[in-house]
């Protein structure tokens, strides 16, 4: 399963059982603000409520702060 509009801030799976999409969190964000013109205060508002909060089943991709 792939979260829609977030392609370019794909970095990879994961490995093991149960395989999922993971995304940069930071990148997603940047995408928001670019796309939707808003500030990184309500891309990040708008990333939590709809995006990491939600869970789509046992497919749910994962979103990751890089160091």
């Amino acid at each position: 399963m792939l979260a829609e509009g977030f392609g370019s801030a794909l970095i990879g799976y994961t490995n093991g059982a149960k395989v999922v999409a993971v995304y940069d969190y930071k990148a997603c964000v940047q995408i928001l603000m670019e796309a939707d013109a808003i500030s990184y205060e309500e891309a990040v508002d708008w990333m939590e409520f709809n995006v990491v909060a939600s869970h789509v089943g046992d497919g749910t991709p994962v979103f990751v702060t890089l160091a």
